[in-house]
């Protein structure tokens, strides 16, 4: 199974009484919150040097200028006050977002300022790649975690998105995989499989160990081929896209069919090549670690069953439950 959607199933069980309990323990003072966002024109090419003011009436001036990439990140803002957000370039008209209340400790991010040029400008100087675009978004991407802490890094909130480079396909692969709440994952199924005896191992700290590294190597497998390779090879990109508007039906509709449909590289639906070769993938390869008295088809079968409907789950979760627990997602466009 792929290890994150495992760890967004496994917590939903205890994520709103965890939540709760917190609060009414602990009274922290409201923490500074955060905005940061792209700025581009209209065709979605970067705009460096763009500078951003904060306004609000219990706001300190707060001015800086995108990078070369056109991004830019303001910090230690007050929340639960109004503020609006202003964009000047040269050669560009002013954009101003609507009024935005924040919470403490949230990271809000703007991914819809598009500058329009103004009539009389010359020329807009371009900077910025698809690649460089990508990148950035991935960084958005991974700072995405259910309840501040449990990686919530494979699904896009934004509605346009650049496609995953080679290298970003396997960076986030391999940044879920070693991911410390993936290890915790992990060793919380091995002492349920502890529990139940399954698979074969021997009782003790030793067929602990067994189904621990088991569960990680499913996992790892699933979401290294289904993740990372296979979607380099095939140029299919395996984030989920959050619909978040239609009917309620078609929204469950799109969430159901993400194990099997997926989009491409160049923005197209197309069969989900990607994940159904990981689900084959971990279930093939456990047969060479798995205790012999396990192994075979059933256990391909098995795993691959398992693997797909947590994918299906993961998609109905991230659809209708999950955005409203990752802070920095929450109130995104």
């Amino acid at each position: 199974m792929r290890i994150e959607k495992f760890l967004i199933s496994l917590t939903l069980f205890s994520a709103f009484g965890a939540s709760a309990l917190s609060q009414e323990l602990l009274a922290p003072e409201p923490q500074p919150a955060h905005i940061a966002g792209t700025v581009t024109d209209t065709n979605d090419d970067m705009i460096p040097g763009a500078t951003i003011t904060l306004n609000g009436p219990q706001q300190n001036a707060h001015s800086v200028e995108t990078n070369d990439r056109g991004f830019f990140q303001i910090d230690n803002i007050a929340p639960g006050t109004p503020i609006q957000v202003t964009v000047r370039a040269a050669g560009f008209t002013d954009w101003q977002s609507a009024e935005i209340v924040l919470s403490p400790s949230q990271f809000d991010i703007l991914d819809d300022i598009k500058l329009k040029i103004e009539s009389d400008a010359v020329s807009v100087v371009v900077t910025a790649s698809r690649e460089e675009i990508a990148v950035e978004q991935v960084k958005m991407e991974e700072q995405q975690r259910m309840l501040g802490f449990i990686p919530n890094f494979y699904v896009s909130y934004s509605r346009n998105v650049a496609p995953l480079t080679f290298k970003l396909k396997f960076e986030m692969a391999a940044k879920v995989s070693i991911d410390p709440v993936t290890f915790v994952g992990a060793s919380v199924v091995a002492a349920s499989g502890q529990a139940g005896h399954y698979p074969n191992y021997p009782e003790g700290i030793s067929g602990y160990g067994q189904r621990f590294g088991s569960i990680y190597a499913n996992g790892l497998t699933d979401i290294m081929v289904g993740g990372a390779i296979l979607p380099a090879v095939l140029h299919q990109d395996p984030r989920y896209f959050y619909q978040g508007t239609g009917t309620t039906k078609s929204r469950l509709l799109h969430a159901l069919s993400s194990p099997m449909i997926c989009r491409g590289d160049n923005g197209r639906s197309q069969p989900n090549y990607s994940s159904l070769g990981g689900y084959l993938a971990s279930g093939a390869i456990s047969n060479a670690y798995y205790p012999e008295s396990n192994r075979g088809a059933g256990l391909l079968f098995r795993t691959f069953g398992i693997d797909f409907s947590a994918d299906i789950a993961n998609g109905v979760l991230q659809e209708f439950v999950l955005r409203r627990l990752t802070s920095t997602a929450r109130n995104r466009n």
